[in-house]
C-alpha cells in the first residue's frame, strides 16, 4: 500500500515471486493497484530441467502492475533465436525477405475482418484478418504482400532479413537470461542474488534515465547497481545492517569514490551503537564488522567458535597465500581480558595472521596489557624486513566511528574479503575483459537466522 502511495501516475511496479506463492500475491496486487491496472505475469526460466519425482520447477513469476492507464513502458527488443527463427523465406532481386501471416487465430462477424479479401475467406480457416483491408490493399500497392502460388498471401518483411542480426520483441515469457550459477564471475555470494540482466531488462522498459527507481528488498544491491550503471536516481531499503556493507562493498569496488549516496537509519554515534546493540546483537555484530569491512561467519548459535567476521588479504607479490584476520565483537555485555585470552586462544588455533576485538565499551588496562604481548605480525617482503602490525588488537566502536581502522596490509595488496563487483561505468554494461582475476576465498555464505516482523 505504501509502494502504491508514492509510486508516480507514469510508474510501474515489479513483484518477484516463485509459483507458490504467485496466485495468492495476484489477489493481494489486484486488491491494491485494482485488477484494471494488471498488466503482465511474467515468466522467467532460470533454470534447467533436473531429475526429480516431480514436474521439475524451472522458472519464476513477475508480476507487473501499474498505478494507471499512463504507465511509461519502452517494448524491449533481444536477439532472435536462430532454432526459431520463420521458415518462409522469398527471394527477390538476390536477397532473402521473410514473410509474416496478415490473419490471426479466431473467427470473427466483425466489420471487415472476418469477410473474404482478394478472394481469400480466413473464417474458412478458423482466422480472421488482422488488419484493414484499406491497410492490406496499400501494402499491396507498395509490393508488400507476397502472393504464393499456393496458400493464403503473407506480408513481405521491408528489411532484408540477416539471422545473425535479427531482433525480436520481447514478451512475457523469458528464456533468454539465465540464473547467476556458482561460478558466474558476477555471483557475489548472496543467496538471493539477481543476474543484472534480468533488472537491466526491467529498468530500461518501465523507466527513463533520470528517473528514480525504489527497491524496498535490496538484498546484495542488484537493483541499485543497475540503476548506477544505467543514469537513473535511487533508493534502496533493506533491513539487515549486513546488505548494507555488501551494497557499499558492491559500490566501491564496481566505481570507486563516484557513486554518490547516503545511508540512513544506522548509528552514527556510540549511544546509537548501544541502543542497536540492546535491540538486536546480531544486526549490531554485522554493522560493526561492516564499520572495517569484514565479512560475517556464519552464525550457527552457540557454535561460533568465537569467531564472528573475517578479512581476508593478500600481501606477497604476485598473490601467494590468502591470510586472514578472525574478529570478535562484543556489545552491551561486560568485557574482560577473559575475552581477549579466548581471541588469542581461537588465532592460534585458526592459524590466523592477525585477530581484533571490536567492543562496545572501553577495554581495560589489563586487556591492553594482554592484547600487547600477543606480539607482532611481521609482514613478508623479499630482500628486505616487512613492516610490523600488532597481532592482537582492541578497537572501540567510538574510535571506529572516529575513523581508526585495523592495523594490516592492506596499502598497495589484494584485500579479497568479498567477491569484487565488476568495474562498471555508468551508461555502460560490464564486460568480461573488466571482471577482476584474482585468487579468492569461498564465496561468503550469508548468515541465515530468523528474521522479526517489519
Amino acid at each position: 500500500m505504501e509502494l502504491r502511495r508514492v509510486l508516480e501516475p507514469t510508474g510501474t511496479i515489479y513483484l518477484h515471486c516463485d509459483p507458490t506463492a504467485g496466485h495468492y500475491l495476484k489477489m493481494l496486487m489486484d486488491a491494491i493497484f485494482g485488477p484494471e491496472n494488471f498488466r503482465s505475469e511474467i515468466i522467467w526460466k532460470r533454470t534447467n530441467a533436473r531429475s526429480t519425482p516431480n514436474w521439475p520447477r524451472l522458472h519464476d513469476t513477475l508480476l507487473f502492475y501499474s498505478k494507471s492507464e499512463e504507465f511509461l513502458f519502452h517494448s524491449p527488443k533481444a536477439p532472435a533465436d536462430k532454432a526459431k527463427l520463420p521458415h518462409t523465406l522469398i527471394t527477390k532481386g538476390g536477397v532473402k525477405y521473410q514473410t509474416y501471416e496478415l490473419t490471426a487465430p479466431g473467427v470473427t462477424k466483425e466489420g471487415d475482418s472476418g469477410r473474404p479479401w482478394r478472394g481469400f475467406d480466413p473464417t474458412k480457416m478458423g482466422r480472421h484478418w488482422g488488419n484493414s483491408r484499406e491497410v492490406m490493399d496499400e501494402w499491396d500497392r507498395q509490393g508488400l504482400i507476397h502472393w504464393a502460388k499456393d496458400g493464403f498471401p503473407r506480408r513481405l518483411d521491408e528489411i532484408p532479413f540477416d539471422p545473425e542480426g535479427r531482433t525480436v520483441t520481447v514478451g512475457d515469457v523469458w528464456t533468454d537470461i539465465d540464473r547467476i550459477n556458482q561460478t558466474a564471475k558476477e555471483r557475489l555470494g548472496y543467496p538471493t542474488q539477481k543476474p543484472e540482466a534480468l533488472l537491466d531488462r526491467i529498468l530500461t522498459a518501465s523507466s527513463n534515465e533520470d528517473a528514480t527507481v525504489l527497491d524496498p528488498f535490496c538484498g546484495c544491491g542488484t537493483t541499485v547497481a543497475v540503476a548506477q550503471r544505467t543514469g537513473r536516481k535511487w533508493i534502496g531499503i533493506d533491513i539487515t545492517h549486513l546488505a548494507i556493507t555488501l551494497i557499499r562493498h558492491r559500490l566501491f569496488t564496481a566505481y570507486g569514490g563516484k557513486a554518490e549516496y547516503e545511508v540512513i537509519g544506522e548509528p552514527v554515534s556510540v549511544p546509537d551503537a548501544v541502543a542497536l546493540a540492546a535491540e538486536d546483537k546480531y544486526q549490531f555484530q554485522w554493522w560493526a564488522l561492516g564499520l572495517v569491512g569484514a565479512r560475517p561467519a556464519e552464525q550457527k548459535k552457540g557454535a561460533d567458535k568465537g569467531i564472528d567476521g573475517h578479512l581476508y588479504f593478500h600481501d606477497e607479490p604476485q598473490g601467494g597465500k590468502t591470510k586472514q584476520i578472525i574478529l570478535s565483537v562484543k556489545g552491551g555485555e561486560s568485557v574482560s581480558v577473559k575475552d581477549v585470552r579466548d581471541l588469542r586462544g581461537v588465532i592460534e588455533r585458526e592459524r590466523a595472521e592477525i585477530g581484533v576485538l571490536l567492543s562496545l565499551e572501553e577495554p581495560t588496562k589489563p586487556m591492553r596489557t594482554e592484547a600487547a604481548s600477543a606480539g607482532f605480525y611481521k609482514q613478508p617482503v623479499v630482500g628486505q624486513g616487512g613492516q610490523q602490525y600488532p597481532r592482537l588488537q582492541i578497537l572501540t566502536v567510538g574510535e571506529l566511528l572516529a575513523g581508526q581502522r585495523i592495523k594490516y596490509p592492506s596499502v598497495g595488496y589484494l584485500n579479497v574479503t568479498f567477491k569484487q563487483a565488476p568495474k562498471a561505468r555508468i551508461g555502460e554494461a560490464p564486460t568480461q575483459a573488466q571482471l577482476p582475476m584474482v585468487a579468492e576465498p569461498p564465496a561468503p555464505r550469508v548468515p541465515r537466522r530468523p528474521r522479526k516482523s517489519n
